[in-house]
């Protein structure tokens, strides 16, 4: 990796980035910060880059210290507790390497209870720290706006209304689009989908997505399956499609063989756009892949369960009723929400049930939310690594 001093470049506005520092945590911060980083060099050559990676951010020529996996964590159990020696150790390492760097910017790309500590000390001694995804402060934990405020000089947000809200607080903020706005194109061929998963036009299909992390799967999946059971029971010629994390394929198996849908379910490894595409309906974690699903303008029910503490400490946190991306944009519930002990099998079942029912007997709400999605779509369509970019160029010429 060459070093900060030997990589001293200029952009268009005279703007010399010499180094960057960065931090994902996960798959989707990898994917974010490997979008930003092609952008960068775009507008900027020979720039030196590293800190804690995935392999997306590695294909732009990113050094990862540690890979991103290291700071993948879920809830506030024993999963975060058993691990937090070990995440602490790596930030404390970490700023001690990037001081003695001294890169021109530090972005940390969401993860933002190891990013916004991190982002503080970096900028209290003299390096400029930009946040990449507004953590959901206008949803729950409102208090983190003072941290942020103290933390970052820049925030990048994926979403429209974010900016003015941080700016009401005193942060600077530039909205730049959800990159999955760009991949996901605003109409898909689900005839090509689902030949390619070996699938018929007239097929009733529903996808299963319990979620990416193997607590989410641990949660979720069995009442996923169970919920299954039921749907199959009253409609004995609905095909149900997972698309399985690499890595998490073999719990899932056997999670679906324990519920007695090992036969039933046509698990595939990864394809998660594919099957979206394909599917007529979908049973989803609340998460990111709930944008994805609107995007691709598929009808769905949102489920989410996690551990009695995690809950409860959510609980109290939450400044809204949705929890589903599609609903807090849309800002109604346009598509129905089951969280913790209302995410029963029964209540899963008779939602999906509700979704596919309508397919031929009431096509007019899916009509509806598919403009509603399409709407959504054109609002989050934007050229986010060109934006990012310039917001970086403008944040080092202030």
């Amino acid at each position: 990796m060459p070093s900060a001093a030997s990589c001293v470049e200029v952009s268009q506005s005279g703007v010399a980035l010499r180094s960057l520092a960065m931090v994902a945590g996960e798959a989707s911060g990898d994917m974010l910060a490997g979008l930003l980083l092609q952008a960068v060099h775009q507008r900027w050559t020979g720039v030196a880059t590293y800190g804690i990676g995935g392999p997306r951010m590695a294909e732009q020529g990113f050094c990862a210290w540690w890979p991103h996996h290291k700071l993948a964590v879920h809830g506030l159990g024993w999963d975060v507790l058993l691990r937090y020696r070990d995440i602490v150790g790596i930030r404390k390492q970490l700023l001690q390497r990037l001081l003695a760097q001294s890169p021109a910017l530090f972005i940390g790309v969401d993860a933002p209870d190891f990013n916004l500590d991190l982002e503080a000390s970096l900028r209290a001694r003299g390096v400029k720290t930009m946040h990449f995804v507004c953590p959901s402060v206008w949803a729950w934990r409102a208090e983190r706006l003072l941290t942020m405020r103290r933390s970052v000089d820049h925030v990048l947000c994926l979403f429209p209304f974010e900016p003015a809200l941080l700016a009401q607080h005193g942060i600077a903020a530039t909205y730049v689009g959800h990159p999955l706005a760009q991949v996901i194109p605003m109409q898909v061929d689900r005839g090509a989908a689902r030949q390619q998963l070996g699938l018929q036009a007239e097929d009733d299909v529903l996808a299963l997505l319990p979620g990416s992390r193997r607590s989410e799967i641990l949660h979720l999946a069995p009442v996923f399956f169970q919920a299954a059971a039921r749907m199959a029971r009253s409609k004995p010629k609905v095909k149900f499609l997972l698309p399985a994390v690499p890595g998490l394929e073999f719990l899932i198996g056997r999670l679906a063989h324990a519920h007695g849908m090992a036969e039933r379910v046509q698990m595939v490894i990864g394809q998660s756009h594919t099957v979206l595409a394909a599917c007529d309906a979908t049973l989803i974690a609340s998460g990111t892949a709930t944008l994805e699903a609107a995007l691709f303008k598929r009808p769905m029910v949102i489920a989410y369960r996690m551990g009695a503490l995690s809950w409860h400490w959510m609980r109290r946190k939450r400044l809204q009723p949705w929890v589903g991306l599609p609903n807090i944009l849309s800002e109604e519930f346009v598509v129905p929400e089951f969280l913790q002990d209302r995410a029963t099998p029964e209540a899963l079942a008779q939602a999906c049930l509700h979704w596919l029912d309508c397919k031929t007997s009431a096509p007019a709400p899916l009509r509806e939310l598919e403009a509603r999605f399409g709407t959504l779509h054109e609002r989050l369509r934007r050229d986010t690594g060109m934006l990012a970019a310039q917001a970086i160029d403008h944040m080092l010429h202030a």
